[in-house]
């Protein structure tokens, strides 16, 4: 089960230096010029989870292997895109494939490094990539309802739902607001989600700064935190600037730059966790000498789905799920769990909590 966010923001904003620390590797091409990331870029990186070394310990297992999760580095956007501006009929496409927007904000001045549209206002620009994804979904989803009207006209319940839904996205986006702030009927949510609107997918701001204000930082990122906070988004401060450096250090160097700086942990840390938060993920563990695995599942997932993600024959055979909480799982370890009862033996209806360390029972 992959999980995509796409790196998102105007040229010149840090996307590809931030994705290329991301990724500790040069794929994406990080220049001074608009569009010099002509192709998505595709990275897939660790999820940083503390619980993993001391579980792994505790399990005395040979080998730790974290959950993952995917960040495209996608084409910059211009004013313009959703008429094809630029490189904006790719960029459009490319949004459309992943599951959560990670937009990046330039909130730092530096004379060496153009703006697309000569000015430094992290506000305007997130304003100027929302509108010409809503002029998109607006465009497409009013080439779409017309056909789809008439057919619904037929008696069609399926349908009906879908156009219903369309003019649900409709009247918010007329009214100048992205298709997630659309109250969807309980029940519609996986109909909604197949209209495949761009302004439907979670956003994560990223405030791009300069080395000074890494670890505080500045009024222009402090604009995009109250701009957030209105949408019920999400946003975490970060210097792709120190990222990139970052990501070329051991651990132990990182540690001690990062004091001078004073900041606790990378900032990539941050925005991993975020990003997997925005997408309402969480993790289960199994345990074992062999290894300490993660594994990405969706909040709500019941014990066979969960399964089903390590192999489609867990799910299909699935008999039972012993589970053992993370914190029963570290007081105790799993055999003194079993004496006590706090092992349980979960049926198909139990849903799957964060943290919980599993083992499937199964036919083949």
């Amino acid at each position: 089960m992959g999980f995509k966010c796409g790196i998102v923001g105007l040229p010149n904003v840090g996307k590809s230096t931030l994705f290329n620390a991301l990724t500790k590797t040069a794929a994406a091409q990080a220049a001074n010029y608009p569009f010099c990331t002509i192709e998505p870029n595709t990275g897939e990186v660790a999820v940083p989870d503390p619980r993993m070394p001391p579980l792994a310990e505790k399990a005395k297992s040979a080998q730790v292997v974290p959950t993952r999760i995917t960040f495209v580095d996608i084409a910059g956007l211009v004013r313009g895109a959703s008429k094809g501006e630029g490189l904006g009929n790719q960029f459009l496409a490319n949004i459309r494939e992943v599951d959560a927007i990670v937009h990046v904000l330039r909130c730092f001045e530096d004379g060496d490094i153009t703006h697309v549209e000569g000015r430094i206002d992290p506000i305007a620009d997130a304003e100027t990539v929302e509108t010409e994804l809503m002029l998109s979904d607006l465009d497409s989803l009013e080439r779409r309802v017309v056909p789809l009207r008439k057919r619904a006209q037929g008696g069609d319940k399926d349908l009906k739902e879908q156009v219903e839904l369309m003019d649900l996205a409709l009247e918010a986006l007329r009214d100048g607001k992205p298709a997630r702030t659309v109250s969807v009927p309980k029940g519609s949510e996986q109909a909604f989600k197949t209209l495949n609107l761009l302004t439907s997918k979670p956003v994560l701001y990223v405030c791009n700064v300069e080395e000074a204000s890494a670890a505080t930082g500045n009024s222009q990122s402090a604009r995009v935190y109250e701009m957030a906070a209105s949408q019920g988004a999400k946003a975490v401060i970060i210097s792709a600037a120190i990222e990139s450096e970052v990501a070329q250090l051991d651990d132990a160097e990182q540690k001690e730059f990062l004091e001078t700086l004073g900041l606790e942990e990378p900032g990539l840390d941050r925005l991993i966790r975020a990003g997997y938060e925005l997408l309402g993920l969480i993790t289960y563990f199994t345990c074992g000498p062999k290894e300490c695995r993660a594994w990405t599942i969706m909040a709500g997932t019941k014990a066979p789905q969960a399964a089903g993600v390590i192999h489609t024959d867990f799910e299909r055979g699935f008999i039972r799920a012993q589970t053992i909480g993370y914190d029963d799982y570290m007081t105790y370890g799993e055999a003194k769990c079993k004496e006590l009862g706090k092992a349980r033996d979960e049926g198909k209806e139990y849903v799957v909590q964060d943290g919980d360390v599993m083992l499937f029972k199964f036919n083949t």
